[in-house]
């Protein structure tokens, strides 16, 4: 289901049916995706850095809530409406719809570091479930597309959403470097 630009009425409604944004840059930043998520709250803030970043956000089903769910709604406060995102109903089908994008996939098991991943503005960054991650079907750990954040050995993981962020201002810091050493006029 694309939730882009829905008409809905009534109040719970309007949250959850994104209006159109205009973005300085004509296309997502990003293409971030949460595979089968499973704490609204860690959606509601993802949400709320895409909105922010000017990234779209997709949601593989099944996610353990409703997209309606208030805690989802709370996390996302007032910017939900303006989110750009979509939900799909398996992997395939979000495959489907981006099928000639990069994919990164982040993965604590990944030996390749964020700093490292040629990560660039429209690519399309997979996180795995809150508790489980990615299976292995979808990626390889040691793959060249398997990307990680660098942490202490003595932290097993961080928060999704924290991780999400720290990749979507890495590539709006990469996109504006670029577009600042540009020429002009090209």
């Amino acid at each position: 289901m694309d939730n882009r630009g829905d008409d809905a009425s009534g109040a719970a409604d309007s949250l959850l049916a994104p209006t159109p944004v205009v973005q300085p840059h004509s296309s997502p930043l990003a293409h971030v995706v949460l595979y089968q998520p499973q704490i609204p709250q860690n959606t509601g803030n993802i949400g709320r850095s895409c909105v922010a970043t000017g990234s779209m956000l997709w949601i593989v089903q099944p996610a353990a809530f409703q997209i309606d769910e208030k805690r989802v709604r709370r996390a996302g406060l007032d910017y939900w409406q303006h989110l750009q995102w979509a939900e799909v109903a398996s992997w395939q089908q979000l495959r489907e719809r981006l099928p000639q994008k990069r994919y990164w996939y982040f993965s604590r098991f990944a030996k390749q570091t964020i700093w490292e991943a040629d990560m660039q503005a429209g690519d399309v960054i997979v996180f795995g479930s809150e508790t489980s991650g990615l299976p292995r079907t979808i990626f390889q750990p040691d793959g060249a597309d398997a990307v990680r954040l660098p942490t202490d050995p003595r932290v097993r993981s961080l928060n999704l959403s924290a991780t999400v962020a720290v990749a979507l201002y890495e590539m709006m810091r990469r996109r504006d470097q670029q577009s600042a050493s540009k020429p002009a006029g090209s």
